[in-house]
């Protein structure tokens, strides 16, 4: 007789293993391994085996004339931005974040905009029947004839509804509700997201549909469901902010139209989800300034933005504490480590926090010397001007180094109404801005 073969997956990652396993070696989950069907593994052995045949052969590259993309707007200036200029033809785009931040709201929106234009929009949703979308659709206005709504969460039904239909844009809410009969596994599983959106691939490129899809995120953050999902479409956006916030921001993480740099700014409101007409004051009050906060600008693609830098520097009552909300803690732990090594300050006794207000991720080092600022302001309990702002990177030896964008950082600092700015080099353009510049955190400190 022959013995059983088994075959075990990891519902997190997708990785596979004979064994069972606690752990898994491949993106270190917990309990995340569960044993394949019988129905399973011959379904992923047909699919790994079957002979590829092409009539195309190898090109110099030099004989190959480039694709012209031509994009159509999406009727939110700030989506477009994210997308590269537009939404391209035969594009698979995968949006994440966490619930009730506005996924389904901003494509139900886009959806009504697409649809006013003249576009046949199909909106298929695994989550809500068609009544509760005609809800929110009156909310956002997005009634209009050439908007379809479809319930359903088979993709056999879905597929049937995109070839009877000649639909020029499709979105799938969200993409762990639907489920194949190809496969024998629950919704949402590995095999079955890896399945549909292979599917879903598939109809966008031969079809050339856009098709954008609403993928949910586990409890770190990432899109749900096995990391080969992120590499088999073409743009991945994921939702930052905070959900009891106005403001939401719409990264790029993967474009392959397109740049990932620029960021998408939205304001929630009783119309939906918004384009931000206007930055300004958004992420910082000036006239509310206290003693542990500075001012700095960051660059979010090619805009800048003025953030509040938040610190409260309290007596610690046993192990000091060091927490960040939008900034890196381990980044915060080295700028600490300095400021007791080259300032002989003595932040081991005490507690240290730092947040960035306006629910914005600082990810780039010029805020460092914005922290040092904040922190050093709520250490002595000594208020900072309200018409200065820091920007510079801090290196381990105590240096500021300079940053990029400077011009573009004191246009932003000049148009906001500031006056002062403290900066590690002088500026290559003139500027109404009053600039100091340290090239050390020590003559910073001598100024404060």
């Amino acid at each position: 007789m022959a013995k059983k073969k088994t075959l075990f997956e990891c519902q997190a990652c997708g990785f596979q293993s004979p064994r069972w396993m606690g752990k898994c070696t491949s993106c270190g989950e917990w309990e995340s391994m569960i044993e394949l069907s019988t129905e399973q593994i011959k379904f992923l052995k047909e699919t790994s085996s079957v002979a590829f045949t092409s009539k195309n052969r190898a090109q110099p590259i030099t004989d190959i004339q480039e694709d012209n993309i031509a994009r159509s707007t999406s009727g939110s200036k700030e989506l477009d931005l994210v997308l590269g200029g537009g939404i391209v033809p035969g594009s698979l785009t995968l949006i994440g974040g966490s619930p009730g931040i506005g996924k389904s709201t901003l494509l139900l929106k886009i959806a009504g905009n697409l649809a006013s234009q003249g576009t046949k929009v199909l909106y298929v949703s695994g989550e809500e029947s068609a009544g509760q979308i005609k809800l929110r659709a009156n909310r956002l206005g997005a009634n209009h004839d050439n908007l379809y709504l479809l319930a359903e969460i088979n993709l056999n039904a879905v597929l049937a509804e995109i070839n009877n239909e000649n639909y020029g844009f499709i979105v799938i809410d969200s993409i762990q509700t639907l489920y194949s009969d190809e496969t024998s596994s629950a919704p949402g599983s590995v095999t079955q997201v890896r399945t549909i959106t292979f599917e879903l691939m598939r109809i966008a490129k031969s079809l050339h549909i856009p098709i954008f899809i609403i993928g949910h995120i586990t409890k770190d953050g990432s899109i749900a469901g096995p990391r080969v999902l992120e590499h088999m479409v073409d743009t991945v956006l994921y939702f930052e902010g905070d959900s009891n916030s106005e403001l939401r921001l719409l990264r790029g993480f993967k474009n392959r139209f397109g740049s990932t740099n620029e960021v998408g700014i939205f304001e929630m409101n009783r119309e939906g989800l918004n384009d931000a007409k206007s930055m300004a004051g958004k992420f910082f009050n000036k006239d509310k300034l206290q003693s542990g906060s500075a001012l700095t600008v960051i660059m979010e693609g090619s805009r800048p933005i003025i953030v509040e830098i938040q610190a409260l520097v309290s007596e610690a009552y046993g192990h000091p504490k060091r927490s960040s909300t939008g900034f890196d803690n381990n980044r915060l732990g080295m700028l600490l480590a300095l400021l007791e090594k080259k300032l002989d300050l003595p932040l081991g006794t005490y507690d240290v926090f730092i947040n960035v207000s306006g629910g914005i991720k600082v990810q780039e080092p010029s805020a460092d010397l914005a922290i040092i600022a904040a922190i050093l302001s709520s250490y002595r309990e000594r208020e900072l001007s309200a018409e200065t702002l820091f920007l510079g990177e801090v290196s381990l030896t105590g240096e500021i180094r300079e940053i990029p964008g400077l011009s573009n950082r004191l246009k932003e600092i000049e148009t906001q109404g500031f006056t002062k700015a403290v900066i590690p080099n002088k500026p290559l353009e003139p500027s109404k801005v009053k600039c100091f510049v340290a090239s050390e955190v020590s003559k910073v400190v001598e100024w404060m």
